[in-house]
């Protein structure tokens, strides 16, 4: 489609300021944990790191970082499990319900975290709470896991559309059992999916605040909820700024890098 000039300097117009008003305010966040200056002051003094050493010595932050890391690891090993069994149960055979299973595994993403917190929260004090279970980095984990779920789902359902049955229809002619006809044909078609879809639910689950809150005990915090619950405190704010921008360079890596095999998801995989 060939647009005139006018359109294409309000369409490259419009493009950058969406993008500014999306990255700048991050780019601020980078150059207030640069700041010597504890209000954060604009223009900036100077440049420092001594907020940097601050934060890598603040026990509550480090805490949070690896309670952050193993909730989101934990929840994403769980979703790659269901969401890769369930995508092979909807894409591969056909049984009543077929599509409501689909609508179901879905549903979790598109639903208010709020309402998702909520209902966990419910779930959980009516369940586990008799059994002696309290809310925990157990349930952070199986709160995290609901919609974590989906991303590894919509990965493997889209990768198994592009691959025909008729390679493992194939390798089972030519003797191979299930097991064997999954390691050396399946697997490898999926693998890039399963790694861009496994990253995702990762980044997904790390930065997870909202069902974090309802989902997670008193003594449970995960680095998200560390941030939060410093921002209104004055002494705490270039700490908070350092830990926010650590936050975001740790989520830019799994998203990008799952990008980067998303391409190679789009292009049918490689055996």
């Amino acid at each position: 489609m060939n647009l005139s000039r006018p359109a294409r300097i309000a369409l490259r117009t419009a493009a950058g300021l969406g993008f500014a008003v999306i990255y700048l305010p991050l780019l601020l966040v980078l150059l207030n944990s640069l700041n010597p200056d504890r209000s954060s002051g604009w223009p900036p003094p100077g440049v420092t790191f001594d907020w940097w050493t601050a934060a890598w010595e603040n026990e509550g932050a480090r805490q949070a970082l690896w309670t952050s890391v193993k909730a989101g690891a934990a929840a994403t090993v769980i979703a790659l499990v269901l969401g890769t069994l369930v995508a092979f149960a909807v894409q591969r055979y056909s049984f009543f319900g077929r599509e409501a299973v689909s609508f179901a595994v879905v549903l979790p993403i598109a639903l208010p975290g709020i309402v998702t917190g909520i209902a966990l929260n419910s779930a959980f004090g009516t369940v586990l709470e008799p059994l002696g279970v309290g809310l925990g980095l157990f349930t952070v984990i199986v709160g995290h896991a609901t919609f974590c779920v989906v991303v590894v789902f919509n990965n493997v359902v889209a990768r198994l559309r592009r691959l025909p049955a008729s390679y493992e229809e194939a390798a089972m002619d030519l003797g191979a059992h299930t097991f064997r006809t999954f390691r050396d044909i399946t697997f490898p078609l999926l693998r890039s999916a399963l790694l861009a879809g496994g990253l995702l639910a990762f980044a997904l689950s790390f930065d997870e605040i909202v069902v974090t809150t309802f989902t997670a005990g008193p003594g449970v915090q995960t680095l998200p909820v560390w941030i939060f619950n410093n921002m209104t405190r004055p002494q705490q704010a270039p700490v908070v700024n350092v830990v926010a921008a650590v936050l975001v360079v740790l989520s830019v890596i799994p998203i990008y890098a799952a990008q980067r095999l998303s391409s190679d998801t789009a292009g049918g995989g490689r055996v």
